[in-house]
């Protein structure tokens, strides 16, 4: 089986506005199979979002092959993304700031109105289709844009932080959720996130990014697969397991190893520029 995401020798850098040159990236390797789950934590300005900037072509001039099997297809994106902030259009209601994610599709209106539907249904917004995001809490907004990132059933859904700017009772909901939305779907996802227990929660297999220049430090799987048994349990029930415990604690001392580099490098003379 063809990986959607095979990336070799990946380097990525940029010129800061005061002219100083900063390697974002060095020697990136990652392969990633049809309908994995896989999520990366690690420090700020690691070269996370970089990552999934060049992954879905917003980034250009890198060193390195990355080859996506995700063609695009009449009724199908190759790759959709989500992103922290709230990305909803105000001046227009929750059904066609859905509608908008297949506008680019060779679809009738029924099926664009249909698939619009199918996916708020499937987040939990049936109920307001007529509503304005300003008449929603931040968490449903969150959900009219995973499934806007839905619709058009993309083979590789990329998240950045989706779920960051999110109260930590909301965020529980939303990862059970996300559990099911992608047993349901089985579309493959790359997730970026800072907080190592939703990696572990969410994942089947979590990777930990070094201090800038960024590369893949270590790649672990979850205890349980999110296609597998994982979907099965509460989030929290889950979250208490042992096995689980014991991975969180290890990947969170891996990326503490990997910020206080980061840190040193900031207060070194010769450290990299921030920007």
């Amino acid at each position: 089986m063809t990986p959607t995401i095979e990336i070799r020798g990946l380097r990525q850098g940029y010129v800061t506005k005061r002219g100083d040159v900063v390697q974002a990236l060095e020697g990136v390797d990652l392969t990633i199979e049809p309908g994995e789950f896989v999520c990366i934590v690690g420090p700020s300005g690691c070269g996370k979002t970089t990552l999934l900037r060049v992954i879905c072509g917003l980034e250009s001039g890198y060193e390195g092959r990355v080859s996506l099997d995700a063609v695009a297809q009449d009724d199908r994106l190759p790759i959709t993304l989500v992103f922290q902030q709230d990305s909803t259009l105000p001046w227009m209601k929750v059904q066609a700031n859905v509608t908008l994610g297949v506008s680019g599709l060779k679809l009738t209106h029924q099926e664009a109105e249909r698939r619009a539907t199918q996916y708020l249904d499937l987040v939990g917004l049936s109920g307001f289709t007529k509503a304005y995001p300003h008449e929603l809490s931040g968490g449903m907004r969150q959900r009219v844009a995973i499934a806007r990132a839905l619709a058009p059933e993309p083979t590789l859904l990329l998240m950045d932080e989706p779920l960051g700017s999110l109260d930590a009772q909301t965020r529980l909901i939303m990862q059970s959720e996300l559990i099911e939305i992608v047993k349901r779907t089985q579309c493959t996802v790359l997730y970026i996130t800072h907080d190592v227990e939703e990696a572990v929660t969410l994942g089947d297999r979590v990777l930990v990014m070094t201090h800038r220049p960024g590369t893949i430090k270590s790649d672990t799987p979850t205890p349980w697969p999110s296609l597998g048994g994982k979907g099965s349990m509460d989030v929290l029930e889950y979250r208490a397991q042992p096995e689980v415990v014991r991975l969180v604690e290890q990947l969170s001392m891996s990326v503490r190893e990997e910020v206080g580099g980061t840190l040193a490098e900031r207060q070194s003379p010769a450290g990299a520029p921030q920007g």
